[in-house]
């Protein structure tokens, strides 16, 4: 097919876009058909692959690799998940895929797919955990609290997690609420997005308007083509918007960060002349001033949202006073 749009059942959009803004999708199996998938295949869940790919960049600066074990797409959906984490991390195609969604259409389109992009993939379709990556996305929004607690109980098995969310303030709260929960527990490493393992800063009282969320960057190529300009309309999308929550768990050792390391979370606020930027250090989360005077290049950053997530920083009182990417030390994730 020249052109995938074109098989593409737009009133199956419409529905499934009413059923997610209605926040009624994890009351049934919204799927109806594999047309329903394919639908959301092309459309939907390529916005979500470009937040994986996002924490998937973020996961390679931070220097970390994923263990060598089974990939375990809990919730798999159209599978966009794993698809991501395959060509990021090629080496984990050889540890295999289970799959596992509540409607066996989703599970069966899913591991059709991922045979098409990657032939020789051993796979299977299982709700026990193999104990290996697991893979969560898009997934709290649907779950009751007896969901989450047996989600939970999957999670504590696995060797390591990557489960992104959308970054809602909701969303960002409840997955904050499950790192607390685990990050005290034997043998857990949170890797990303926090550069520490103490208690949340957000979760301070000064902090309560405040949420752990980024922002992916789609394509570039998407806002010239009629197809998407067609869909962002059709779905009342901005499609520039793309604000994702994640957390990043493993049983191996963390790779050390420099004491600077600092997670700016969201994006500055831009003023004339100095932009103010929320960043969560091992000190807690607190909003600091980027001068265009001392600090050009990153207040250059700041205006065209492009600083990036990872950074060490010092600072004198409120005011940045040094500002760098940080980058992984040879070596890397232990495996």
């Amino acid at each position: 097919m020249s052109n995938p749009w074109e098989a593409i059942d737009w009133d199956c959009l419409d529905r499934l876009r009413k059923g997610f803004l209605n926040a009624d999708a994890g009351l049934d199996d919204y799927w109806r058909s594999a047309a329903d998938l394919y639908a959301y295949d092309q459309t939907f869940a390529q916005r979500i692959g470009w937040k994986w790919d996002y924490v998937l960049n973020e996961l390679q600066i931070r220097g970390w690799k994923p263990p060598e074990a089974e990939v375990f797409d809990w919730g798999c959906g159209s599978g966009i998940a794993h698809r991501c984490v395959f060509r990021a991390f090629p080496q984990t195609l050889a540890g295999g895929l289970a799959l596992w969604d509540r409607s066996h259409l989703a599970s069966n389109y899913a591991s059709q797919t991922a045979l098409k992009f990657f032939p020789d993939l051993k796979q299977r379709i299982s709700q026990n955990s193999p104990g290996g990556l697991l893979l969560l996305s898009h997934v709290l929004t649907e779950l009751t609290e007896s969901g989450l607690e047996e989600l939970i109980s999957i999670v504590r098995e696995a060797s390591a997690v990557i489960w992104v969310e959308p970054g809602t303030y909701d969303a960002s709260r409840r997955l904050i609420a499950v790192r607390e929960r685990l990050r005290a527990e034997a043998g857990v490493q949170v890797i990303a997005p926090c550069v520490h393992a103490s208690r949340c800063g957000l979760l301070a009282e000064d902090n309560t308007s405040h949420w752990c969320h980024f922002f992916a960057a789609p394509p570039s190529a998407i806002f010239t083509d009629p197809d998407w300009m067609r869909f962002g309309q059709a779905a009342g999308i901005d499609l520039r918007s793309l604000p994702l929550s994640y957390l990043v768990l493993d049983r191996r050792p963390a790779a050390p960060l420099p004491a600077g390391a600092v997670r700016i979370l969201g994006s500055p606020r831009v003023y004339k002349g100095y932009a103010l930027a929320t960043g969560c250090t091992a000190e807690g989360v607190g909003e600091k001033r980027i001068s265009k005077r001392s600090l050009p290049e990153a207040y250059k950053a700041c205006k065209k949202d492009t600083l990036e997530s990872l950074e060490e920083w010092e600072c004198t009182g409120h005011e940045v006073v040094r500002l760098k990417k940080w980058t992984a030390q040879p070596g890397g994730q232990d495996s």
